[in-house]
């Protein structure tokens, strides 16, 4: 198989890369983070980049790509631990291109992928513990208008987004609607989220609704594994500048009259976290090879990989705060905000235990050496 990126791939990795580090310094990420969590000059000059269309179609303003695109800009957003959250974009381009009614998709994709409109899913709920499945959000159809009520949690810039994506039992299953933030009966309470970002609380009563879909489950699963195999690759770039950060500092930080990196004990560290990170490319590579096969395949694939990450993202994460010593979790330190995305990037989506359980599930069958 042929792993090699396009010219077209390397342009656009390479276009992202520049405008991270011209645009996004560490002093700008602060500054966002203390201004709350997100900055709308810089999320338009992400979208001019055409990164917020990047799963949009050509014809509705967007770029037209696909899943190993995405994967290449969310790694250089990793690395620049970018907290604008572009993986909603790709989340919301690709389910209301998959499923959503043409007069859905002409309203909102091409002003998605302008940036004029923010559009992020809203789907987790207290009781789910990740379960897709399971969900008290109710939507009731009167006259032929759909309305929905329901609660939704740490929903992504969910105070500023301009519409969300909202899976809602409907006549006995589960469906996916849109709903705009002006609508009526829409209560949002906003707040800081661990690496910097910002959610917020999202309760709806009685607030009208579009349907996009009545295959909610299939319409948010899609979007929960368009979410990961991103999660994936923003992890993936964040580690790989994490591990430089640790081993440049070794290399400056002195013991004895020598740099530490010199330390034979703390070498294999070092390894084992480049060895973590390597793993943790191979599976991100594999989750967004799967990322259009059929959902069955896809779904064990993101399992898979969201493991793998969050093995990984943990364990260089954790390293390379030992390895910096007190410096490590200072604010003041661009390492200590790399450490705290990975942490966050492995409770999204599913945590480790959660895919761990999914994977074994799916081994029940085979697992074992008797047969």
């Amino acid at each position: 198989m042929d792993f090699d990126f396009s010219d077209e791939q390397e342009q656009l990795r390479d276009a992202v890369r520049k405008w991270v580090e011209r645009a996004y310094s560490f002093e700008r990420h602060r500054a966002i983070d203390k201004a709350g969590g997100f900055d709308r000059s810089a999320y338009r000059e992400m979208a001019d980049l055409g990164l917020t269309g990047l799963y949009i179609p050509e014809n509705m303003g967007g770029m037209g790509m696909g899943p190993i695109e995405a994967m290449v800009a969310m790694e250089e957003l990793g690395r620049g631990i970018v907290l604008e959250p572009i993986m909603q974009a790709l989340i919301a381009g690709g389910v209301l291109g998959a499923y959503a009614p043409q007069a859905a998709q002409s309203e909102w994709l091409p002003r998605i992928a302008s940036g004029e409109a923010m559009v992020v899913l809203a789907h987790q709920e207290r009781r789910a513990r990740y379960r897709l499945d399971v969900c008290e959000t109710r939507a009731v159809q009167a006259d032929g208008v759909w309305s929905v009520s329901g609660v939704k949690s740490i929903v992504p810039v969910g105070d500023l987004a301009d519409a969300w994506l909202v899976p809602a039992m409907a006549e006995g299953a589960i469906a996916l609607f849109l709903v705009a933030r002006q609508a009526s009966g829409v209560k949002v309470r906003g707040y800081g989220t661990q690496d910097g970002s910002r959610a917020a609380e999202v309760t709806l009563t009685n607030t009208p609704a579009t349907l996009l879909t009545r295959q909610g489950l299939a319409a948010l699963e899609h979007a929960v594994d368009i979410g990961i195999a991103a999660s994936c690759a923003q992890g993936v770039g964040a580690m790989d500048r994490l591990l430089l950060l640790t081993v440049d500092y070794m290399n400056t930080r002195k013991q004895f009259g020598v740099a530490i990196a010199s330390f034979q004990a703390l070498r294999h560290r070092v390894a084992d976290m480049k060895m973590q990170l390597e793993l943790a490319r191979s599976m991100s590579y594999y989750a967004s090879l799967k990322l259009n096969a059929p959902a069955t395949q896809r779904r064990v694939a993101m399992a898979r990989a969201k493991y793998q990450l969050g093995m990984s993202m943990r364990m260089v994460g954790q390293n390379a705060v030992q390895l910096h010593g007190g410096i490590g979790v200072t604010d003041e330190y661009i390492g200590s905000h790399y450490f705290k995305k990975l942490t966050q990037l492995e409770l999204s989506f599913g945590d480790t235990l959660h895919h761990l359980g999914n994977v074994s599930a799916g081994m029940q069958d085979t697992a074992g050496v008797f047969a």
